[in-house]
């Protein structure tokens, strides 16, 4: 239980620790005394963590005063029923903070995940985009050009039939001209 705590963070224990660890030592071994409690560290820790003696006796005195232990006669201590629930509710809340620290940490794993794929997207499609852009672009500047070719040509051998048309642009009512009128302007070949 300690060890853990003690291979991430060193030699230090945290504020508050102490007071869990003891009312969690009381619930695993009820009935244990001051120096039992200390040995229990010192094991637990293996040896990295050494509860002086006043910081024991301080810490029962508090939670026999808040009524989360007994002490029995012969100088052994038990947690309490209210001491269990306490204990039970520091475990609940340990519990959503690490289901909520494991839910961050798969939301973090998965937007790096997307970050990665878009990235990997992004290289994979800029040049095909690249070649895209210039295969249009070639695209429309042979229509462009095609399409003037046509309009010159048109205006070398076909000039009345462009006027006939550019005035249909200016009266709707004469939409068309006929298959032969057109057929009929062209040059012999």
């Amino acid at each position: 239980m300690i060890s853990n705590w003690l291979s991430k963070v060193g030699s230090s224990i945290p504020r508050g620790y102490s007071r869990r660890y003891v009312l969690g030592l009381l619930r695993q071994h009820s009935m244990l005394t001051t120096k039992e409690i200390i040995d229990k560290a010192i094991e637990h820790s293996e040896g990295r963590w050494r509860p002086s003696p006043g910081l024991i006796y301080h810490m029962l005195g508090k939670l026999l005063a808040e009524e989360l232990i007994n002490e029995m006669d012969n100088g052994r201590y038990s947690v309490t029923k209210k001491g269990i629930d306490m204990l039970t509710d520091i475990e609940s809340a340990r519990n959503i903070l690490q289901k909520q620290i494991d839910i961050l940490s798969r939301m973090s794993n998965v937007a790096r995940l997307g970050t990665d794929r878009l990235s990997s997207t992004g290289l994979v499609l800029s040049p095909i985009l690249n070649k895209v852009s210039k295969r249009t672009q070639n695209y429309l500047r042979n229509f462009e050009e095609l399409k003037n070719k046509a309009v010159q040509y048109s205006a070398r051998h076909y000039p009345d039939i462009l006027e006939k048309l550019k005035g249909n642009n200016n009266n709707p009512s004469d939409t068309s001209m006929s298959n032969n009128q057109i057929s009929n302007k062209r040059e012999p070949q």
